[in-house]
């Protein structure tokens, strides 16, 4: 399986953005799958509803330039999706594997969000929390919950919620 996270925004580009870039290779190299973050430059011109739009019509044309497998599975991240443990993810994952998913593919849209267009064909709608994120993180929590879910499913220590925060 491959994972990619697309997402809007710049990432790598902050001043700061090597220890966000270290840490998410730290948590890419440990999992078993290919993991590669696609970001794209964001419209900040346009009004909330029409960048949406435009931001999320970027991130699709990058999936159909590349071509999606069939068996590929789409995550919408969104405030207003599901929310889910880690061993609830976990789970999921597992179902996506047995199931023959060849690419997981996780959409980011912007500080506006996702076209709900987009929103309503992902297989799923996966909520981070009922927290703000900065979108520049999202990446690296990401790439560290398919780590765990990955620890949880080989039973590996790490996977233990006993230091959750």
């Amino acid at each position: 399986m491959r994972v990619s996270i697309r997402c809007v925004g710049r990432w790598e580009r902050a001043k700061d953005a090597a220890p966000l870039r270290a840490l998410f290779d730290d948590y890419a190299r440990r999992l078993p799958w290919p993991v590669e973050v696609e970001a794209m430059a964001g419209d900040a011109r346009a009004p909330a509803a029409a960048k949406r739009r435009q931001n999320t019509q970027r991130l699709r044309k990058g999936l159909q330039k590349r071509g999606l497998s069939e068996r590929a599975v789409v995550v919408a991240l969104d405030a207003r999706g599901k929310s889910l443990d880690s061993a609830g993810f976990a789970r999921q994952l597992q179902s996506w594997l047995a199931s023959g998913a060849s690419e997981l593919v996780f959409l980011v849209g912007g500080r506006d969000g996702l076209d709900p267009a987009a929103v309503s064909e992902a297989h799923m709608v996966l909520a981070l929390g009922p927290m703000t994120w900065p979108h520049r993180l999202v990446p690296v929590m990401v790439a560290e919950q398919l780590y765990r879910a990955h620890c949880i499913l080989s039973g590996h220590p790490y996977s233990g919620d006993e230091h959750a925060v």
